[in-house]
């Protein structure tokens, strides 16, 4: 097994999971991806979770004395513990010993710790969350942002996660013109508030995006956009219903299968179609959603995450840092910023 060169930090300690599930996705990754993992976290508990003989190739547990909760206020949390896990991992990458972090713990603790340890991107005024959805269209996914790092967002805001969103898009979704989109009520340009409306005047007079216009609650997951921007409130309920509708939606399958002899053939059958739909429905399949407009590669996975969706997010950063997203960020704004002046 080769080493491509990525190293990722890892808060093992970090999710409801932590930290074997965290560890086990973390091997998995080192094995399928060849990236190398930094283990943060109790050497003990960690070291614990690790299979009998495991060859430490592409692997490193570093040391963390502390770890934050769930239920803690994540400012407090990250000041008051300097050692956290979080910390430790962002610092990693700060210090240049690692590529990307990967986390499944408190998402704003995450999220703090990402703007305290490595700030943002010259010219960026807030990151956001961006997600990735499946559409009915197969093989084409939209990229939500943001999902819950800005309740309250400025028109310019948004503009600035429509250009950090198509080069995400573009540069690792693979989509050579990502059609843009703003969540709003409505088709026309006058519908939503003030706050949308001039923000669908900025984006159509920016030239570093292809924006093609208002998305409808409808249009999410038609197929019809590349990226969709709006504010962190409506972002993250945005997201959670759609995990629960591709929770019931398998549910439901499950349930309308013939029971006896005859389900069981009928789903030896489908057994392939199932599990691709599984695919294009279930969270854990796309690992979390990158802090996208922070000077480092951050994954923020769900807190419920397993060993799946650990590798996922593990192979998010590791597609983000070889594409050079940061990078063409940086490149993209500082062109837009050049053209406003």
């Amino acid at each position: 097994m080769g080493s491509t060169g990525v190293r990722i930090a890892i808060d093992a300690m970090g999710g409801d999971h932590a930290p074997g599930e965290i560890v086990a996705g973390a091997l998995r990754a080192r094995e399928e991806l060849g990236v190398e993992v930094l283990l943060v976290g109790d050497p003990q508990k960690i070291q614990c979770q690790l299979p009998p003989n495991t060859d430490l190739g592409l692997l490193e547990i570093l040391p963390a004395e502390e770890a934050i909760a769930m239920d803690e206020e994540p400012l407090t949390a990250i000041r008051r513990k300097p050692k956290a896990s979080i910390n430790v991992a962002m610092d990693l990458v700060k210090q240049g010993q690692a590529e990307a972090v990967v986390s499944a713990g408190h998402s704003g603790a995450a999220m703090a710790a990402a703007l305290f340890r490595l700030g943002r991107l010259p010219g960026i005024d807030r990151p956001a969350i961006g997600a990735v959805f499946p559409t009915i269209v197969a093989s084409k996914p939209v990229l939500i942002l943001d999902v819950g790092a800005n309740v309250d967002c400025r028109p310019k805001f948004l503009e600035q996660f429509a250009v950090m969103g198509s080069v995400y898009s573009q540069y690792v979704l693979g989509i050579p013109e990502p059609k843009v989109g703003l969540l709003n009520i409505g088709e026309e340009d006058t519908k939503g508030n003030d706050a949308a409306v001039r923000t669908h005047q900025m984006l159509r007079e920016n030239s570093q995006i292809s924006f093609v216009g208002n998305a409808e609650g409808r249009d999410v997951l038609s197929g019809s956009f590349d990226v969709i921007v709006c504010d962190g409130f409506v972002g993250n309920v945005l997201l959670k219903f759609a995990e629960a509708v591709g929770e019931v939606l398998l549910q439901m399958i499950r349930e309308e299968l013939p029971q006896g002899l005859r389900g069981q053939l009928g789903t030896a059958i489908l057994k392939p179609n199932l599990k691709r739909l599984k695919q294009r429905v279930d969270h854990a399949e796309h690992g979390g959603g990158l802090l996208l407009g922070v000077a480092g590669i951050c994954i923020i996975s769900h807190g419920s995450s397993q060993a799946p969706s650990i590798f996922n997010a593990i192979r998010m950063a590791k597609e983000a840092v070889d594409n050079q997203v940061l990078q063409r960020i940086q490149c993209q704004y500082q062109s837009l910023q050049g053209e406003s002046s």
